[in-house]
């Protein structure tokens, strides 16, 4: 294993309501540059966090994110990217990813052939060799996320399978398919949940952005998006189990489609993240959703969230969670609710201060259930995504009893790095 530590050097004197920064890897001269990072606190011991990115990187700090141990994950199935990480009760840490068995890329038809989960029992320090998920090749599985539901004391993951990714032809759908497992090696037989498909293009027509959430009676909950739509879907335990209560009920009916532009990416998305406020307090219960679009219009991307009080029957209009004036961009949002407070937490890249690609990272933090919502810069310094590089998709967050840890993709002197700030409430 080599360790690696990067701390900021970039003086905070300047932004003193700026959190410190810690670079946890830079670049070097690898195949893929680290992007699309995951994040995941230790439910009882704050000290641990466990990240990861593309493609195969491994991240892990006892000191609660200030200094970083980075390794490389491997699986007979191969790592391949989309990485997310989570934990369950006990504090194990799950890494769910896309699959590559032959080792070749998107050169051998295997690829995406099923979705990966490694369970790790030692806070990231080793991993088991990954149990499959979906396997139904030659259809190609893809974009997945996970949650753990404490409730029942099962991991839940959905994703999109695609009939053939890439394929623009009217016979060839995308589905959302949802699994579930007790330990992380075995999985049940995949369902699809939806009833809208999409295409396999990989853009706004394809039914993508199934990260699932866990609800207070062992409930799942899914949104996804597809063709400027939003949709929910509820599934009950039933102590066997799973029945699709919810069948997708429209929560956005027009203008959240989620492939998009921004200036100086190659690619950008605004795919719904899901959430569920199990707190205990004033908001129990409340299911969240939030998302990017360009409702607006071209050169005003902005953060949106909606919810329900109603296990999902029912949502509230749209409501902006950026504060800035309109005319700037706003992408990249992911968002985790800190259940010992009820409080939201929501990241995102932000443009408000620059009428070029300049780009900062803020944080909204909603304190009283989504209805109203500061926001703050976390990141030192601003950059520019790069124009060449593959930038990914997402990045993440987690809050654990007030210690928040976002995680994001940032660019300087044309090498991507992988940070975070030290958030304590």
């Amino acid at each position: 294993m080599r360790t690696l530590i990067f701390l900021a050097l970039f003086p905070i004197s300047l932004f003193a309501q700026v959190p410190t920064n810690v670079i946890i890897y830079e670049e070097e001269e690898e195949e893929y540059a680290p992007c699309e990072p995951s994040i995941a606190v230790h439910p009882n011991d704050p000290s641990i966090v466990v990240g990861a990115a593309v493609l195969d990187y491994i991240f892990t700090s006892s000191d609660s994110g200030q200094t970083w141990n980075v390794d490389r994950n491997e699986s007979p199935h191969g790592v391949y990217g989309d990485p997310c990480i989570v934990t369950d009760a006990k504090g194990n840490f799950y890494h769910l990813h896309l699959s590559n068995p032959s080792g070749e890329g998107w050169e051998n038809p295997d690829i995406l052939d099923r979705i990966v989960c490694q369970r790790s029992e030692d806070n990231g320090k080793s991993w088991t060799e990954g149990g499959s998920i979906g396997l139904n090749h030659p259809k190609d599985q893809d974009k997945e996320w996970a949650v753990y539901s404490a409730e029942n004391g099962h991991l839940v993951a959905s994703w999109t399978q695609f009939d053939e990714y890439g394929n623009s032809t009217p016979e060839c759908f995308s589905n959302i398919l949802f699994s579930w497992s007790s330990n992380g090696d075995e999985w049940s037989e995949p369902v699809q949940i939806n009833e809208h498909s999409g295409n396999c293009i990989d853009n706004s027509g394809t039914t993508e952005g199934a990260v699932p959430a866990a609800g207070p009676d062992s409930e799942i909950y899914i949104s996804w998006a597809v063709n400027g739509k939003i949709y929910f879907d509820l599934l009950a335990w039933d102590g066997e189990k799973y029945d699709q209560l919810q069948y997708d009920v429209e929560v956005v009916s027009d203008n959240a489609n989620w492939d998009f532009e921004i200036p100086g990416l190659g690619r950008a998305n605004g795919m719904p993240i899901t959430d569920c406020d199990l707190s205990g307090k004033e908001h129990q219960g409340r299911i969240y959703i939030n998302w990017a679009d360009q409702r607006n219009g071209d050169d005003d991307t902005d953060i949106w969230l909606a919810y329900s009080d109603d296990k999902g029957g029912s949502w509230t209009d749209p409501i902006r969670v950026n504060d800035d004036n309109p005319g700037r961009h706003q992408f990249f949002t992911w968002m985790d609710i800190d259940q010992s407070t009820g409080y939201i937490y929501i990241v995102f890249y932000d443009r408000r201060h620059y009428k070029d690609n300049w780009t900062d990272v803020y944080l909204a933090v909603s304190k009283d259930g989504g209805d109203s919502f500061e926001n703050r810069v976390i990141s030192e310094t601003p950059f520019s995504p790069p124009k060449k590089k593959f930038f990914g998709d997402y990045n993440n967050i987690s809050a654990v009893n007030g210690v928040v840890r976002p995680i994001w993709t940032h660019h300087e002197k044309d090498k991507l790095s992988v940070r975070t700030a030290l958030i304590n409430e």
